[in-house]
C-alpha cells in the first residue's frame, strides 16, 4: 500500500521551517500540501522543497480534507498540520496501523500515555469539552460500546490517517472544523476498524490558530445534531 502525507497549510511558515527536516519523507511514497492561499511564504518554501501544492478551491478544513484526498495518489492518507501541535514521529505509526488493517488511525491526545497541550494547567476547558463530545459520539454511534467495542478516546483530533477507500466511503459533507468529528462518527456508524495511538501534543510554533473555541464548539454541536438526524 502506498502512502500520501497531506500537509494542511495556511500561513504556517514558522512551523514548516521548524518541522520539515523531522518529517519522515523517506518513509512515505508521496507528499503534498493543501493551501487555500498562504501569504507568509509557506507556498514559496514548499516549492523550494519540490512539494506538490494543491491550491484549495473552496475554503474550509473539510474541503481541504476532500481536495487532498482527491489529489492523493496513495492508498493511505495521512493528514498532518505543521503547526507544532502534532508529532512528526507519529506519522509512520499511523501508516503502520492502516497497513495492519485499520480503516482509520487516530493520534489520540486523550488516551493513556498521551499528552494534551492543556495538561500543563489545572484548567483544561478545551480538553474537557473535547472529551464530552467524544463521550456523546461513542454513546450514540459506537455499536460496540459500552461492551466489547473500542472506545474512541479522541474523536476530534485532525492528526489521523485513513485507508483512502474508507475515507471516500464516509461521504463527508462538513465544510469546516467538524470534519474530523464527522469522520469519527460515520466511521463508528459504519463499523469501521478505528485504531488509536497515544500522541504528545506540543505547543504551537508561530502563526495563529483560526479555530476559535466558541464558534467551533457551536459548529460541533450542529454537526452532532446533523448526524443524529441522519442516523
Amino acid at each position: 500500500m502506498k502512502s500520501t502525507l497531506i500537509l494542511m497549510i495556511y500561513n504556517e511558515i514558522d512551523g514548516l521551517k521548524a518541522l520539515w527536516d523531522k518529517l519522515p519523507l523517506n518513509q512515505v511514497d508521496e507528499i503534498l500540501a493543501v493551501d487555500p492561499g498562504s501569504t507568509d511564504g509557506s507556498i514559496e518554501f514548499l516549492k523550494e522543497k519540490n512539494c506538490q501544492i494543491v491550491g484549495q478551491k473552496n475554503r474550509g478544513r473539510g474541503e481541504a480534507f476532500r481536495e487532498g484526498a482527491e489529489a492523493a495518489g496513495g492508498d493511505i492518507l495521512v493528514y498532518f498540520s505543521p503547526d507544532g501541535n502534532e508529532d512528526p514521529n507519529d506519522i509512520v505509526k499511523l501508516i503502520k496501523l492502516i497497513k495492519e488493517g485499520a480503516d482509520v488511525a487516530i493520534a489520540s491526545r486523550m488516551m493513556k500515555g498521551a499528552f494534551n497541550e492543556e495538561d500543563v494547567s489545572l484548567w483544561r476547558p478545551r480538553k474537557w469539552v473535547n472529551k464530552a463530545f467524544g463521550w456523546l459520539a461513542n454513546l450514540i454511534f459506537n455499536p460496540g460500546w459500552p461492551g466489547k467495542g473500542n472506545y474512541i478516546t479522541d474523536t476530534i483530533n485532525g492528526f489521523r490517517a485513513f485507508k483512502k477507500t474508507s475515507f471516500q466511503a464516509l461521504k463527508t459533507t462538513q465544510m469546516g472544523y467538524p470534519i474530523e468529528y464527522q469522520t469519527s462518527i460515520r466511521g463508528m456508524r459504519q463499523g469501521f476498524k478505528i485504531e488509536e495511538i497515544p500522541t504528545i501534543e506540543g505547543q504551537r510554533i508561530g502563526g495563529e490558530s483560526y479555530a476559535k473555541s466558541l464558534p467551533v464548539g457551536i459548529s460541533f454541536l450542529k454537526a452532532l445534531w446533523s448526524e443524529i438526524r441522519g442516523k
